[in-house]
């Protein structure tokens, strides 16, 4: 009985040792646990960054990573070759060549006796530069004795000192284009023209003559600027710029008619309304920045790509219990650019797009009452249910685009231009930017040919206001 009193209390000392020990190995846990939880997040995190940053200004148009089973290149044999063409017979023969058959055959020798002839096509270019000499005469006025000298139409400048010898107008409204509509630094833009006419030029000369050539396009791009302002739809997008190694923005207004470039020192609701107006009242496609909600009386169409690929990305990184939200978010998208397409065919009348519209935004509300866990998806959830009212405008009014992709595959070639040179060095070099990089790419998008309205631009003795502004604002 002694001993069995006498170990009792030792054995609750041992009890107690355990019992410590047990506490400290599960504090010990829990400290590990609470790390691995930090890392985790962290590793999200950075997960999340390194994915967002693929969809700023600065980063590549880029589609992702190649398809794991690829379709070979080049044309496919049998029904899957697709539509059979070939370049048509030239309208115009400018050099006519006899090619005779040989004298002798050339595998054994023997006479060769003539069957037929047939044609063949060559449309090559012609590396020639042309050199004219303006024989000016000068005078003066009997009256008043003023100086005055003829002007030929072919005439780009009426300066005979320093700058008597000039490039004439159709190598520099090709340098505009290459320049301007292809991103191709004066540099190379110089580099071109001697490769393939042969026409030696400095980048600061071709410099200097498209800023003559923006001057003169000024009253233009006013009149488009005006334009835009008037029209019904507009999307509007924004990249990053660089003018004298400061950022600035560069903005595009996509119409139906016109696109308008312009940079501007900000990224804000004052350089959007310096484009539209502050009271702009019609339809506004964008990516859902902030400023934009500031235009108080337009109607605003927040863009589904950007969602839809936010959606993707969401559920490439999630676990599948935290994926089931934007993959229902993603389906609800789907059907709403379904039934917009539906109702285009025909399939679906205005009243049943009405009321299909109803309950997808129903099934948005219902999908925006539950509470997240994910902070992904909280801040999805957070960021829908500031864009709902705007999800949906153009099953509201059919013609509406969803997207704002038009400006996006508008800006697409100035952010290749500015991966390519970086930008402009001086506020003029980015005025000129904006101006002739609307002219051209209003110009692509009427179907009209640029080329000559550049010479015309260039041949003109002062500014003219082009005809690829509407009738109604042209004076």
């Amino acid at each position: 009985m002694k001993s069995s009193k006498a170990s009792r209390p030792e054995q609750e000392r041992d009890l107690e040792k355990e019992v410590d020990a047990l506490r400290r190995d599960n504090e010990s846990l829990q400290r590990r646990l609470d790390r691995v939880l930090a890392e985790n997040e962290r590793l999200r995190k950075e997960l999340e960054e390194a994915l967002r940053s693929l969809k700023r200004q600065a980063a590549p148009f880029s589609k992702g990573g190649p398809k794991p089973d690829p379709k070979p290149p080049g044309r496919k044999p049998g029904t899957a070759y697709g539509q059979r063409a070939c370049r048509p017979v030239p309208a115009r023969i400018d050099q006519q060549i006899a090619v005779p058959l040989p004298k002798d055959s050339p595998c054994c020798g023997a006479p060769v006796i003539y069957n037929e002839t047939k044609c063949q096509y060559q449309e090559d270019i012609v590396r020639l530069t042309i050199v004219r000499q303006f024989d000016i005469q000068i005078g003066r006025c009997a009256c008043c004795g003023r100086h005055v000298q003829g002007r030929h139409p072919l005439q780009t400048s009426d300066a005979l000192g320093a700058a008597q010898v000039q490039l004439g107008p159709e190598a520099l409204s090709l340098a505009a284009h290459l320049n301007k509509e292809m991103g191709i630094s004066h540099e190379r833009v110089a580099r071109v023209l001697e490769l393939g006419y042969g026409l030696r030029t400095n980048r600061s000369t071709l410099c200097r003559a498209l800023m003559r050539l923006g001057e003169k396009g000024a009253p233009t791009y006013d009149r488009m600027a005006a334009e835009v302002r008037t029209s019904l739809v507009n999307q509007l997008d924004e990249t990053g710029w660089r003018v004298a190694a400061h950022l600035e923005w560069l903005w595009v207004v996509v119409s139906d008619q016109i696109t308008l470039y312009a940079i501007l020192p900000g990224r804000g609701f004052a350089q959007a309304a310096s484009l539209l107006g502050e009271d702009y009242e019609g339809f506004l496609n964008h990516d859902g920045w902030a400023p934009y909600y500031r235009f108080l009386h337009a109607y605003h169409q927040s863009c589904l790509s950007h969602l839809i690929r936010r959606c993707e990305d969401l559920i490439e990184m999630a676990p599948p219990a935290a994926a089931r939200f934007p993959l229902a978010v993603l389906q609800l998208l789907h059907k709403s650019l379904a039934l917009r397409d539906r109702h285009q065919l025909g399939e679906v009348s205005l009243h049943g797009l009405y009321v299909a519209t109803g309950r997808l935004e129903k099934e948005m509300d219902r999908l925006l009452a539950r509470t997240f866990r994910l902070p992904a998806n909280r801040r999805l959830a957070k960021h829908l249910r500031h864009e709902q009212p705007y999800l949906f405008t153009f099953l509201h009014c059919p013609g509406i685009e969803a997207t704002n992709n038009a400006a996006e595959q508008a800006i697409r070639p100035a952010v290749i231009a500015r991966k390519t040179w970086g930008g402009n060095r001086t506020h003029k070099g980015a005025r000129t930017q904006q101006i002739l990089a609307s002219i051209l790419r209003t110009c692509r998008q009427q179907g009209k040919e640029a080329f000559s309205r550049l010479t015309g631009l260039f041949r003109s003795p002062s500014q003219q206001i082009l005809d690829i502004v509407p009738a109604a604002l042209s004076p």
